[in-house]
């Protein structure tokens, strides 16, 4: 599961990200349209980088994927179909996830060398979509992103995704003064159903 976090200013991340991990969480997306990002990014991989793999989303420019790739970023991910973010990322040997909702959308990230491609929103074809891709596509990774609830997120493991990215159905009030104890029950409760889902399709045969 990827956690996509989004705050007024990444000041904010460090409490969230840490009760994140504990839950279980350790793929942590933060967006570039939090302020301060690329400043805060290599404090929080030292901070956090023996427990979770940290990227960045919202990446909509190859100067803004550099950036955050000579900050540290670990990954990064589109919204849309961007091959020079793509190409930054291949040459620079770091995952990118290529957003897009389409056929043609999704080949062409894929096709540019995208470690995966993001399904986006995904809330607007559901969990079917998948297998429908699974047909042409058959070696495609799919990470569905966009409107996916916490109790969605094993029906998206079921349809074979290869992750699942959740944001404001995980953090909800994190960044407001919610509670982080509850935030990291909320992890650990959909890593577990995330877990079996996995484990159910494994069981199951070849996606």
């Amino acid at each position: 599961m990827v956690a996509v976090l989004r705050a007024r200013d990444a000041s904010a991340y460090s409490p969230v990200i840490e009760s994140l991990v504990v839950g279980g969480v350790k793929l942590i997306e933060l967006t570039l349209t939090t302020a301060g990002v690329v400043e805060h990014l290599p404090k929080l991989r030292r901070a956090f980088g023996q427990d979770a793999e940290i990227g960045v989303g919202t990446v909509v420019d190859p100067g803004s994927a550099s950036a955050v790739l000579d900050s540290g970023a670990q990954f990064l991910v589109t919204p849309t179909v961007n091959l020079d973010v793509v190409a930054t990322g291949v040459e620079r040997g770091v995952p990118v996830v290529s957003g897009g909702l389409t056929p043609t959308e999704l080949l062409a990230g894929w096709s540019a060398g995208a470690a995966a491609v993001k399904v986006f929103p995904a809330s607007s074809v559901g969990p079917g979509y998948i297998p429908q891709l699974r047909g042409p596509f058959p070696q495609m990774e799919f990470l569905p992103s966009g409107g996916i609830g916490l109790d969605d997120a094993p029906a998206w493991v079921a349809a074979g995704a290869t992750a699942v990215s959740i944001g404001s159905p995980l953090l909800r009030d994190a960044f407001d003064g919610g509670s982080l104890t509850q935030l990291t029950e909320r992890c650990r409760r959909v890593t577990a159903v995330v877990t079996e889902a996995y484990a159910a399709r494994s069981s199951s045969g070849p996606r």
